[in-house]
């Protein structure tokens, strides 16, 4: 049985959006926060978790954001692991020929769709990004890990992490991790 990973960079109140500044939030680049050490040590735990991941699900714009930032012919270690995967791509119809290497697109419903694959796959099945998609996959609990990496700042407004759900989804804190002076990675798995 395969199991979701969500993988966020998350602002201290949530925020998801922006963190590059290349949706013009107004409040973004929030990433440029932190110093070039941090970064580094950030590539590293990307790396790291890519390396362990068996395949890549992701909603049809963040698939797009990977596409116009050329992962699709990027050198590195990190981008040949990511080519190399099997890319899950969830879209109601606006995706009909993915351009990366590995990328199946996911229609019909999205619910039957991953609780599918869990089924097929084995290992972890982790989600970059992916706003919507998570909150579904939050709101129907097949969601079974969050990996939250997240920078000391407070946003103030933006697409969150979590929005309003149907219940409580309680979650247990697993794992801890300073990266570089200045982020923190929590791990957390669904109760």
């Amino acid at each position: 049985m395969g199991k979701i990973v969500i993988s966020e960079n998350v602002s201290l109140d949530g925020v998801i959006q922006d963190a590059t500044g290349e949706e013009g939030l107004g409040r973004g680049n929030w990433f440029t926060h932190i110093s070039d050490e941090d970064r580094q040590e950030w590539t590293k735990v990307e790396l790291e978790e890519a390396l362990g991941a068996e395949a890549l699900l992701l909603g049809r714009r963040t698939y797009a954001w990977f596409v116009a930032r050329g992962w699709v012919s990027r050198s590195g270690e990190w981008a040949d692991r990511l080519r190399s995967l099997p890319k899950y791509v969830v879209s109601a119809g606006a995706l009909e020929d993915p351009t990366w290497i590995n990328s199946v697109v996911l229609k019909g419903d999205v619910v039957k769709e991953v609780a599918k694959l869990k089924r097929q796959m084995d290992g972890d099945i982790v989600v970059y990004g992916s706003g919507r998609l998570v909150h579904t996959l939050m709101e129907h609990d097949l969601v079974d890990e969050l990996r939250l990496m997240t920078y000391p700042i407070v946003v103030g407004a933006g697409a969150r992490l979590f929005g309003e759900t149907s219940g409580v989804k309680p979650m247990r804190l697993v794992g801890t991790r300073a990266v570089g002076d200045g982020l923190a990675f929590l791990t957390y798995q669904r109760v």
